[in-house]
């Protein structure tokens, strides 16, 4: 009987230990999402489903907090949760943080949706298809309008009809820029959890059944996958700010080149920068206007410089600028948003730029020549020896020229050079 006992114990504790090492065994992927959503978000999100995959991560979680972002980015990340064989738990979180925009639509194609409290989601209201963000105004036709917000209804639509949240909603966001907060989420079925924390995440979705799989998150093991050094980089450029600068960069560095010819490496930078900004362009949403008056803010700059016009040119340069760098990208959109911090000292330091440096390098190409035999001219130096029409010789910057004179002239005799002609001097006796 008590070797019964001690089999049963043996057994029972054998169970509980497997029980215990299977727990332990079990592990969730992180990654932190933080600023506009780009081809470097898209990229990570990509690698790290597949990471997750091969670790045989339960879900990979992702913290979101965003303003929006590129549709083409947004819907290379949902195709990729539609696809992936890992589940995937958006979570819009820390606290304040949000899901605007284009983070609206990867919340919403999740296969959980979480949210911590006091944040908030909604306004996916889109500009336009391709390399243009999602989310704010901007003056197109009201037929092209029209077809852009039927499109993002119905992707939408799509989105939250597959993954069984409020679809009505979903369209409302769309149509009307509809934001609402955690709780509200909750209430109306947009999002399926409320978290105060990474943990209390992973305690509320244990259990629930996605697909074929039961999420055991119960204590699990977080593994946070990194950005890689490359995604780190794009990250970062993907931005209007870095675009600005490269910007300027490309303007000071070609101009200055081009204003002093022989420095390289001003025209080495600039070049290097402009080739970064239009990769760039193919991606961020430009608007014309904004680069057609920062094209005339330049133009007025330099044509300044030749046309004495008291700075009227480059006062209107100046205001050119501002408004160009105003409106060069939507500033309606928090995801692609020039601040006022930017904007005022890189328009006050391009006007000094032009004013001084360029000017100044300008100015020096239209002086007189100051160097070469041009400048012998007016020279008064001592005869080497008598200097008639048959010739001569003089003393002047370094060397011993040949030189001829209608009138004789002594040896020491001061003379003046008249003329040059190939490589003899006209000179004529002076007092000076």
């Amino acid at each position: 009987m008590s070797a019964l006992r001690h089999l049963g114990r043996a057994i029972v504790l054998g169970g509980l230990l497997t029980t215990a090492v299977g727990l332990a065994a079990e592990r969730v992927s992180l990654i932190k999402i933080e600023g506009p959503i780009g081809p470097a978000t898209a990229d990570y999100i990509g690698r790290a489903l597949d990471r997750a995959a091969a670790d045989k991560s339960q879900c990979l979680v992702i913290q979101l907090d965003t303003p929006g972002g590129l549709l083409d980015s947004t819907k290379t990340i949902v195709q990729k949760f539609l696809a992936s064989p890992v589940p995937s738990v958006v979570y819009v979180a820390p606290a304040g943080a949000t899901a605007t925009s284009a983070g609206c639509f990867i919340t919403l194609a999740a296969d959980v949706a979480a949210m911590a409290p006091t944040t908030s989601i909604g306004a996916a209201h889109p500009v336009s298809i391709g390399g243009n963000p999602m989310g704010g105004e901007e003056k197109t036709d009201d037929t092209m309008k029209q077809k852009l917000e039927n499109y993002a209804v119905s992707y939408i639509e799509m989105i939250a009809s597959k993954r069984h949240h409020n679809v009505e909603w979903a369209k409302s966001s769309v149509k009307d820029s509809a934001s609402i907060t955690a709780d509200r989420a909750l209430e109306l079925k947009v999002i399926d959890v409320i978290a105060k924390d990474l943990p209390d995440l992973l305690a509320q979705i244990d259990g629930r059944v996605v697909g074929e799989r039961k999420l055991l998150t119960r204590g699990a093991a977080v593994e946070p996958i990194e950005m890689t050094v490359r995604e780190r980089v794009f990250q970062r450029l993907w931005r209007p700010e870095v675009m600005f600068l490269l910007m300027l960069v490309a303007i000071y560095g070609i101009i200055g080149e081009l204003s002093n010819p022989g420095a390289i490496l001003p025209g080495v930078m600039g070049a290097i920068a402009l080739i970064l900004v239009l990769y760039m362009a193919a991606i961020l949403p430009i608007n014309l206007a904004g680069l057609a008056l920062l094209a005339l803010a330049i133009g007025l700059f330099i044509v300044d410089v030749y046309a004495p016009t008291h700075g009227i040119l480059t006062a209107g340069g100046i205001i050119s600028f501002f408004l160009g760098a105003l409106m060069l990208f939507d500033r309606t959109n928090p995801a692609f948003r020039l601040s006022l911090g930017i904007i005022i000292p890189a328009t006050i330091v391009t006007a000094l730029f032009f004013i001084a440096v360029v000017g100044a390098g300008l100015r020096a190409q239209l002086l007189p020549v100051r160097a070469g035999r041009e400048t012998m001219l007016g020279r008064v130096v001592p005869a080497e020896g008598r200097i008639d029409a048959n010739g001569g010789r003089v003393f002047i910057e370094g060397e011993s020229w040949n030189a001829v004179s209608e009138t004789m002239v002594e040896k020491d005799q001061p003379v003046e050079v008249i003329g040059v002609e190939g490589l003899t001097l006209k000179v004529r006796p002076t007092n000076r």
